[in-house]
């Protein structure tokens, strides 16, 4: 079984969030660093295979076949060694920084996705492993098929085509927003951030149209207006599309608490778009994730059948 790291992220955080194992991870022992099995002259030791388990398990809450998770390590050893022939190597700092985002989208700092690690009885660097492994292959996935990846409108449209579903009811837009910002300093007070609610809430009533709008933001004390962005819908959260999708122009979002106060956007633009709706994007991105999926599986086929895979013991 192979998780994408989308996947893997998500599993691993419903199941580090919802179970609470006690195991504590323990120093190598000598049986523990056997080799098991030799890839292509990388070497998977027992360690390697029971902390593999305690991963799926945890991720995934069930329980997988010894030769199951040997067959994954195995798998991981194969396309780091490929991708290295390629010239594809993912840096420390990379796989650093990915496991860092794992923490940070659970909430947590990096230290205390450590601890709840070790009360699950696995080792951050058997998570750093499976990381280092999936990033390393979708580099390489990307350069060695890059052509065959592309997805065109012709795709698109054919895809459309085969599900039904007409181009014409496919539209999405073009915003030119500003960023407003009423201006609260790092710790302010609950009676001050009382205040600044209200004057951003006074704001938004008198904010009217852009032109005027934006020049009355500027003259007000401890309010910021930054210059304006672009950001198309299809690349937009299905939330804060739906926000701008029910304002009207000229008019302001509700204020967001941020470190440097509270933000609002003005909608001051918004253009019909048919190149890449929201509905177009989903699916660009669908048929781009099974061409994917379809690549990577045929490839990692052609691997397992040249390699060189020794069994020390089981």
């Amino acid at each position: 079984m192979s998780l994408s790291p989308t996947q893997f992220r998500q599993s691993l955080r419903a199941a580090l969030v919802a179970t609470a194992l006690v195991c504590v991870y323990a120093a190598p022992t000598p049986a523990s660093a056997q080799v098991v099995v030799v890839a292509n002259g990388s070497p998977i030791t027992e360690l390697d295979i029971q902390q593999r388990i305690k991963l799926i398990s945890s991720s995934t809450h069930k329980q997988p076949s010894r030769q199951e998770v040997i067959q994954e390590l195995i798998d991981d050893r194969l396309k780091i060694a490929r991708a290295k022939m390629y010239g594809f190597e993912i840096t420390n700092q990379q796989v650093n920084a990915a496991f860092e985002n794992m923490a940070r989208r659970q909430g947590i700092t990096p230290a205390q996705f450590v601890q709840f690690l070790a009360r699950a009885g696995i080792s951050p660097e058997t998570i750093k492993a499976r990381v280092r492994a999936e990033l390393t292959w979708n580099e390489l996935i990307r350069g060695k098929f890059s052509s065959s990846l592309q997805i065109g409108d012709a795709d698109v449209a054919n895809a459309l085509r085969q599900r039904n579903e007409s181009e014409s009811g496919a539209i999405g837009y073009v915003y030119t927003l500003y960023p407003v910002t009423v201006v609260a300093p790092r710790g302010s007070s609950e009676a001050v951030l009382k205040d600044k609610k209200r004057e951003a809430d006074e704001l938004r009533a008198r904010f009217t149209d852009c032109k005027s709008g934006l020049a009355l933001a500027r003259s007000m004390r401890d309010v910021a207006v930054r210059e304006p962005i672009t950001r198309a819908s299809a690349d937009l959260p299905d939330q804060t599309r739906d926000l701008l999708a029910s304002l009207q122009l000229g008019q302001l979002t509700t204020p967001e608490p941020t470190a440097q106060g509270l933000q609002m956007f003005a909608l001051c633009d918004k253009k019909e778009t048919k190149t890449d709706s929201p509905e177009k994007a989903k699916l660009r991105e669908q048929l781009y994730s099974q061409r994917f999926e379809a690549e990577s599986k045929k490839y990692l086929e052609e691997l397992r059948k040249s390699a060189m895979i020794e069994y020390k013991t089981q």
